[in-house]
C-alpha cells in the first residue's frame, strides 16, 4: 500500500511540474523572451528556466514568484491550466 502511495505521489508531482513547464514556456513565449532573457529578469540562473519548463527541476515558491513577476503576472497565473 505504502509504495502504491508513494508511486501515486510521485507521479502526482511529475504530472503538476510538466503542467507547470509547459505553461511557464507558454507564458514566455507570449513574452517573446528567451529562457536565458527570463533567467535574467527574474534573477534566476539561465539553465534554470529550460529545467523548469522540462519538468527537471521542483521549482521554489520564491522562485516562482520572481518568474512571475519577470514575466508581469502573478503566481496564481503561471498556476493556472486545463
Amino acid at each position: 500500500m505504502l509504495i502504491t502511495h508513494t508511486f501515486a505521489i510521485k507521479r502526482m508531482k511529475s504530472d503538476i511540474s510538466i503542467k507547470l513547464g509547459l505553461r511557464l514556456r507558454d507564458l514566455r513565449m507570449q513574452h517573446g523572451l528567451s529562457q536565458e532573457e527570463l533567467a535574467y529578469k527574474a534573477g534566476v540562473h539561465r539553465t534554470y528556466i529550460g529545467m523548469v519548463e522540462r519538468a527537471e527541476k521542483n521549482v521554489t515558491i520564491t522562485s516562482l514568484n520572481k518568474i512571475a513577476e519577470a514575466l508581469n503576472t502573478d503566481i496564481k497565473n503561471l498556476l493556472t491550466w486545463d
